[in-house]
């Protein structure tokens, strides 16, 4: 029985590198709408703030449905 360690290696690469992004985007997203809250109202920073934050959140939903289509599919 031979292993393929190089697609294993890669796996394990790829896993890693989509847990980090998926993370720090999650860790952004968390971010910006905390600062949100301390960010003067009438400048327009706390909308900007919510906006990026959304975006975030969006791109970390579209990742987690992007992979229930690959282990469904």
């Amino acid at each position: 029985m031979q292993i393929d360690w190089t697609a294993i290696g890669t796996v394990f690469g790829v896993s890693l590198a989509a847990t980090v992004a998926l993370v720090g985007l999650f860790a952004l997203g968390t971010v910006g709408l905390a600062r949100r809250g301390g960010a003067p109202r009438a400048g327009g920073q706390g909308a900007l703030l919510a906006t990026g934050a959304y975006a975030c959140f969006a791109l970390c939903a579209a990742a987690v449905a992007y992979g229930i289509y690959l282990i469904a599919g």
